[in-house]
């Protein structure tokens, strides 16, 4: 594994790890706030639970979006590879034989696509954690 796809592993572990931290802190403070606003919420807790409902659109909106952008420019790029490989004298009957080059794009492709995927839903959920960690009711 190359340099630049061990850092980028390692950035998609660190952002799991945060999601995973931020996202039951988000949940906790939420549930709370909806339990105790009882059947009449006051206007800060309804333009919370207004803006929770708009980010998680929003949200999975962007990451999939993302993601499907990127899996497309991903697909272009092993395409174009994959092409060059038949262009290479003694590879027609098997292009992909001892291609280590392609095998490191399809991983570095995948870990693009994720971490495309992931960057909305971490910012907004470890955006929020801090926000409503510091408040209290």
């Amino acid at each position: 594994m190359s340099p630049a796809t061990q850092r980028k592993v390692n950035q998609l572990a660190r952002q799991t790890a945060q999601l995973s931290a931020a996202t039951p802190q988000v949940i906790a403070h939420r549930v709370g706030r909806m339990a105790t606003s009882g059947i009449a919420p006051r206007a800060d807790d309804l333009q919370e639970f207004n803006r929770m409902y708009v980010e998680k659109v929003a949200a999975f909106s962007e990451s999939w979006q993302a993601m499907g952008l990127q899996a497309m420019q991903s697909q272009f790029r092993m395409m174009s590879t994959w092409m060059g490989a038949f262009a290479r004298p003694g590879n027609w009957m098997h292009p992909w034989a001892g291609n280590a080059q392609l095998s490191e794009q399809w991983q570095k492709s995948m870990l693009d696509i994720m971490s495309s995927g992931m960057k909305p839903v971490h910012g907004r959920a470890v955006a929020n954690a801090r926000r409503l960690g510091g408040r209290r009711r």
